[in-house]
């Protein structure tokens, strides 16, 4: 077995899949402490399936970086997500739910239509559930992943006093001076940006988990917003690294292999958190 891990390491497809997985889970559980605690765990549903209609008219205009579209239609929907989550006639959850299944829906409608494969059930189910995405990237997209990783990490260092005011309390952060809503729509774009890159490594329809499960595992063990964050960093790093490995050497799907070792942790540390008390 370890023999033919250290064969697969040699390959440079397989290094560039770890390293752009391991950056991916990391931001992903930065920004999952944020979202889990302000009770916008599905908000990377929604905007995961935006980002599939936005890549499904990408793929129709034959566009050679899908990301063009692709980022800016998601940074939009965080946006817009954001401003009505706190509309009174239309409530954030509702929102929500408009924008995650009208866009994937369109979006599937379009791939139906304007087929641009001769295997459109292939390219919805790679797109889905992520498939070997992963173990495709090039290494400008692995580059891209690294640029983004510095700056999301950077970004929450150098704010992170002012990123904890707004999580927790938004009115006690406005009341100190703190622009609450500069640095809602500050995180808003990071999500986007971080769930796009998390398309090739779970697909659009488990990212959620990438973002819920290290946050909710930590959050059964620490009850400080900083360790809370730094051991869901390190929770979605394994998981990340666990689950390319393992899908490699038993052929078994990136995506769901990460995400069901990261619900296997989570629960083996709800019981540890339940035990503790």
């Amino acid at each position: 077995m370890i023999g033919m891990l250290m064969y697969y390491l040699n390959f440079p497809f397989v290094q560039r899949a770890l390293i752009a997985g391991i950056l991916i889970a990391m931001c992903s559980a930065l920004l999952g402490v944020i979202l889990v605690l302000r009770g916008f765990s599905y908000i990377g549903d929604g905007l995961s399936h935006a980002a599939f209609g936005a890549m499904a008219v990408a793929a129709i205009l034959k566009l050679s970086d899908y990301s063009l579209l692709v980022m800016p239609v998601t940074i939009l929907c965080a946006l817009v997500l954001l401003r009505f989550g706190s509309s009174e006639r239309i409530h954030g959850d509702a929102t929500l739910a408009i924008v995650s299944v009208s866009t994937l829906a369109a979006g599937y409608l379009l791939m139906n239509v304007f087929s641009v494969s001769a295997n459109v059930s292939g390219d919805v189910c790679t797109t889905l559930f992520g498939s070997t995405s992963i173990l495709t990237l090039t290494r400008a997209q692995v580059q891209m992943c690294l640029v983004m990783s510095l700056l999301t990490v950077t970004i929450f260092v150098l704010f992170y006093h002012k990123i904890f005011a707004v999580t927790f309390d938004e009115d006690f952060a406005a009341a100190s001076g703190i622009r609450v809503e500069a640095y809602q729509t500050m995180i808003a774009v990071l999500i986007a940006v971080i769930i796009v890159m998390a398309m090739d490594l779970v697909g659009s329809l488990l990212i959620t988990a990438l973002l819920v499960f290290p946050a909710l595992s930590a959050m059964q063990v620490f009850r400080s917003f900083r360790g809370s964050v730094i051991y869901a960093a390190v929770l979605s790093v394994l998981g990340a690294a666990f689950g390319i490995v393992f899908s490699i050497l038993a052929s078994t799907p990136v995506g769901a292999t990460i995400v069901l070792f990261d619900m296997g942790v989570f629960f083996l540390h709800l019981v540890a958190g339940k035990i503790r008390g």
